[in-house]
């Protein structure tokens, strides 16, 4: 019986670093203090401007290899998730596979998903390997969100920052049929509330505007351009107050766990307000309840494998610990899924 099983994670930060001093210099209006009380970030990695979303996964998987974690030459599918591509096509998978000196014989495609990317790409792996499509895959993750934000919108720059991650994932062959070490899985879209948090220019709907008629950053409603990321704060709290104790619930009742059964839950690392709530409203133990983006930001799809990966070397995962991932945002979508911890 074959089985898919994550055999190591890990990522990479850019190197320049926006801190809330900086941005209280920007936004008068709010201290150091009052943006960490706000957001619980204190600090946030930001891409260089020729620095990509792909050359960050790249730089994260770089690290696997150099740890001796994998070889290039093992790798038979390179799955990319990113909101932020090097180009419109092809597709940055296969300049990945190039980069990393992976076999032409392997499989490499994209997927375009935020938040609850981490979660998809788990699912789509797992139907991979388990199908015998695939044996060692490494699902890679990079957000450069700080690309389309406008400098002065507080309300995005003080929450978001750059990442990329890579997955190991891999087939292991096992007797027991009823062992699972990813999955099941349980899924949410809301396509009415896409406007909630979005880039609208740029695309085949709304191609971007000149560069001269966004100099000062507003478009006629008084807003920033559309060439920019929008967020609706308060619609997309409220979105998350709806879904993620359904989630839960339709998770545990879809594996027959009670919470008591799940050793850690790690939600999607949107701000630690937004958590904090979620956690109570869910009823879940904070001793149970993995909170870490203070020095790194809300990094989109790549908030929960860091998590994963810097959780383990604090010694917070034990092996064969059972983690619950939960994710919510962009698109609107939402995905949970349990993982087996079997990469510490």
């Amino acid at each position: 019986m074959r089985k898919a099983q994550i055999a190591a994670i890990d990522y990479y930060l850019p190197e320049k670093v926006v801190d809330n001093e900086e941005l209280s210099k920007l936004f008068p209006e709010w201290s150091p203090k009052k943006i960490f009380e706000k957001t619980g970030i204190r600090k946030r990695h930001i891409a260089a401007e020729n620095e990509t979303a792909a050359d960050l996964a790249v730089k994260a998987a770089e690290k696997l290899i150099k740890e001796g974690k994998f070889s290039a030459d093992e790798i038979d599918m390179v799955i990319f998730c990113t909101q932020s591509p090097d180009y419109p096509l092809p597709t940055s998978a296969c300049l990945i596979q190039e980069r990393l000196g992976i076999p032409q014989s392997a499989g490499a495609f994209d997927f375009n998903l935020g938040c609850s990317g981490f979660v998809y790409g788990l699912s789509l792996v797992k139907g991979l390997i388990e199908t015998g499509s695939a044996k060692n895959v490494l699902l890679m993750n990079g957000n450069t969100y700080s690309k389309h934000m406008h400098p002065m919108d507080k309300n995005v720059r003080t929450i978001f920052g750059d990442a990329g991650t890579a997955t190991l994932i891999k087939a292991v062959d096992i007797n027991q049929a009823d062992i699972e070490f990813i999955g099941p899985f349980v899924y949410g879209t809301d396509g009415a509330g896409a406007e909630s948090l979005i880039v609208k220019a740029g695309g085949a709907r709304h191609p971007s505007i000149e560069k001269a008629e966004i100099e000062n950053g507003n478009d006629s409603k008084g807003g920033f351009s559309p060439n920019y990321l929008f967020m609706d704060g308060p619609s997309i709290f409220s979105f998350t107050l709806k879904v993620v104790p359904k989630m839960i619930k339709s998770l545990l009742e879809k594996t027959g766990f009670s919470k008591d059964d799940i050793d850690m839950f790690v939600f999607h690392q949107a701000n630690k307000f937004m958590l904090d709530y979620l956690r109570r409203q869910s009823k879940i133990d904070p001793e149970k309840f993995i909170i870490d983006l203070e020095d790194i930001g809300n990094t989109v799809s790549c908030t929960i494998p860091i998590a994963l990966a810097r959780s383990g070397l604090k010694r917070l995962l034990k092996p064969s610990m059972r983690i619950a991932t939960v994710s919510f945002g962009v698109g609107l979508s939402w995905a949970a899924g349990l993982v087996k911890v079997s990469w510490v």
